[in-house]
């Protein structure tokens, strides 16, 4: 399958953390096109294994990104029919409001986040944000119809369309961080054409947007030599900080902070550079809140990388990316593993 429609198929899926099972097939369907075997853990992590050549030794590099989006859940329903809820994951109330919905019931069930209108708000909430909790769902339905489909804890997802915009650029809701699991298959495809003498794991991890569970799990099982997180950064707009973005299109950012191992980021670098791969650096002092975070605090510790694929509007339902982005991630990914060796990895992670 082609790495943009696998995206456009993981984005349009639903996947909400804590019931991303519903994405499982899809993924399995694909990497095991490329992958020596396929398993899903206890958890429900995806993970794809790929060999190596000659790996007596048993070299593992990790590539993590997680397949959970944020979403919202049913969390009652009134005598006339609407549906009360509240947020999984980091949800800004703000871009909610008018957008229509899909509950994912008995059946999924089409609807509509509605409030008081601001012709009848008093004045003193004219200019004050909408709380989740004064907001609900139509559906349409009464109360007797809405609980003959729908139950309380039932999962809500956006309703929207991925779809491509000008030039290379891609909108759509949860790409943060499916963009991520559509790198790692870009990069499985990358390395079928090369040779690679680690193991290779590719981890579609779960629940990432609620504590980074699956990283934690799926790393502690695998116990690799290297751990590298694919996720998303915030790609630059006129009101963010030059110094707190990434520029779309320039390539994935390359993290420098605690969660990174040195040796290890000065190799990828130099990997890019060797490759004429284009990057950017995103620094991040303390934690990167990603999966690299549970990785390198799994077991004994894990050295670590993490990249981050640009992207705007994060956390929103109309998140863009550039795919030369995606693509410039798999292939650093791939030459970076291809890189690696028995032979060299002690000498990469010296201090």
């Amino acid at each position: 399958m082609d790495t943009k429609e696998f995206l456009k198929l993981l984005s349009n899926g639903s996947s909400v953390s804590g019931y991303e099972f519903k994405l499982n097939d899809n993924i399995i369907s694909v990497f095991k096109s490329y992958a020596d075997h396929v398993i899903v853990d206890k958890l429900d992590n995806v993970i794809a294994i790929k060999k190596g050549i000659n790996n007596q030794s048993n070299l593992k590099i990790m590539l993590s990104a997680h397949m959970d989006e944020i979403g919202l859940m049913v969390k009652y329903i009134e005598d006339n029919g609407f549906i009360r809820f509240t947020n999984i994951g980091g949800i800004d109330p703000r871009t909610i409001l008018g957008q229509e919905v899909i509950v994912h019931g008995i059946k999924d069930c089409y609807g509509v986040i509605g409030s008081k209108p601001p012709h009848l708000q008093e004045a003193s909430e004219i200019n004050k944000t909408i709380k989740m909790e004064d907001m609900i769902i139509d559906i349409g339905y009464s109360r007797k119809e809405v609980e003959k489909l729908i139950r309380i804890g039932d999962p809500i997802t956006i309703k929207r369309d991925f779809k491509s915009l000008q030039g290379n650029r891609l909108v759509g809701k949860s790409l943060d961080d499916k963009a991520g699991v559509a790198a790692l298959y870009e990069c499985i495809k990358e390395l079928s054409n090369m040779k690679h003498e680690a193991d290779i794991y590719f981890v579609s991890t779960v629940q990432e947007e609620v504590g980074m569970r699956g990283a934690f799990t799926s790393t502690y099982k695998i116990n690799p030599d290297i751990g590298i997180a694919i996720d998303v950064g915030f790609g630059s707009t006129p009101e963010l900080l030059k110094a707190d973005t990434l520029d779309m299109g320039k390539g994935p950012g390359i993290t420098i902070g605690g969660n990174i191992h040195p040796g290890l980021r000065e190799r990828i670098v130099q990997i890019a550079k060797e490759y004429n791969i284009p990057f950017q650096f995103e620094v991040t002092p303390g934690p990167t809140g990603t999966d690299g975070r549970a990785m390198q605090i799994t077991r004994e510790g894990i050295p670590t990388l993490c990249l981050s694929i640009p992207l705007r509007y994060m956390h929103t339902s109309v998140e863009i990316i550039d795919m030369n982005d995606l693509k410039n991630t798999a292939k650093l990914l791939a030459f970076f593993i291809a890189s690696i060796s028995n032979e060299n990895l002690e000498g990469l992670l010296c201090y």
